[in-house]
């Protein structure tokens, strides 16, 4: 924005830059329709603009060697502030279904073969969270397509440099999960002398309860009449199998995944409350964001049906597989291996942790 000038005589106009922002939209040529899709579709990016800001600032507090605990929430509050822009934009595919199927067709073709996929600050945005190539819709590169565009002008070209500087730089969920390396479990730090030796026997510690849990479980539906018991039992013990694998992909302790799980377990210690809060409003951005892709996978086919789209994606074939994007597959999945507080393993060293509890 512009600050030129006196603040004195400065307009509110002069502040927002309205009389440049306002001719971006086009001119008298459009319909009430197109004019319509333009604007939606712009505040859309806008509101990207922002929302990297506050992501790119979660990111820079979390890949610190050391994160003070003074930043966590400040992390929380960029979050949510993200949640709530998703949650907004959520609602304005509503205002993008006032526009009737016909009413799309009649400019529809003037589009041309330009995409949703070609916004490159959405693309930056997943980049940034993490979102693996592996897990994109048929593995495609996203930067395949600017890799073209380069070719066309300098802007072009200057995007694709931006993109792939984003690609290089530490992403959000990598940063996640090393600042969640560094939970205390049952007191002891990550490179602290036998701190692997603690992190397994909590491991075990806690499959083990885990594990009287189910047996506890088969046991009452057994005397219920629950038919087919075997049945159940391979539930259990395929649940069984998978928490270990989480926790000890490979065999060995993945430190990160078990502190996520400490701190999910013993979220009512002092010393955890605010990481449990980030954690929380990581998945409420990313729940949010799905609510999001759904949403406009809904509205698409309501206006278009299921016909090509204008850039020659499966249209909302495509769309519908976004909604299945994970970016932190491991704070939901870790969710399925809690158990019930009274069963939880010991909590050793608890005035490590702010809290005079019964445990020594």
């Amino acid at each position: 924005m512009s600050k030129d000038g006196d603040a004195r005589t400065q307009t509110y106009a002069d502040y927002l830059n309205l009389h440049e922002f306002l001719e971006l939209q086009g001119g008298d040529e459009l319909s009430n329709d197109q004019l319509h899709f333009v604007i939606v579709h712009q505040s859309f990016e806008l509101w990207f603009k922002l929302i990297i800001s506050e992501l790119r600032c979660v990111r820079d507090v979390l890949d610190q060697t050391l994160v003070p605990e003074a930043e966590v929430p400040t992390a929380v509050h960029h979050m949510e502030r993200v949640t709530e822009i998703f949650r907004l934009m959520a609602h304005q595919w509503k205002v993008m279904g006032t526009l009737t199927p016909q009413d799309f067709l009649t400019f529809r073709d003037g589009l041309g073969t330009a995409s949703g996929f070609e916004s490159f600050q959405m693309r930056e945005l997943e980049i940034m969270l993490g979102l693996p190539d592996s897990d994109r819709v048929a593995e495609m590169d996203p930067l395949a397509h600017f890799r073209k565009l380069a070719e066309r002008s300098e802007r072009d070209a200057e995007i694709l440099a931006r993109l792939e500087a984003t690609a290089a730089a530490p992403s959000l969920a990598a940063s996640l999960m090393r600042w969640l390396s560094r939970t205390p479990i049952q007191g002891s730090l990550a490179g602290d002398e036998g701190d692997e030796a603690v992190v397994s026997s909590f491991v075990e510690a806690y499959l083990a309860a885990q594990g009287r849990l189910a047996d506890e479980a088969m046991e009452r539906l057994a005397v219920q009449g629950v038919q087919d018991m075997d049945a159940v039992r391979a539930r259990f013990e395929g649940a069984a199998e998978g928490a270990k694998e989480f926790l000890m992909p490979g065999g060995d302790a993945d430190r990160a995944r078990v502190g996520l799980l400490f701190i999910e377990s013993y979220r009512e210690l002092p010393l955890l409350a605010w990481p449990r809060t980030l954690i929380d409003a990581v998945v409420g951005l990313e729940e949010a964001m799905l609510l999001w892709r759904s949403t406009h996978a809904r509205m698409v086919e309501r206006m278009i049906g299921r016909r090509v789209g204008t850039g020659g994606s499966s249209g909302v074939d495509y769309l519908d597989a976004t909604t299945r994007y994970r970016v932190f597959g491991d704070l939901w999945a870790v969710r399925t291996l809690l158990i019930k507080q009274e069963a939880l393993p010991p909590l050793e060293n608890p005035h490590f942790y702010g809290f005079a509890g019964d445990s020594a």
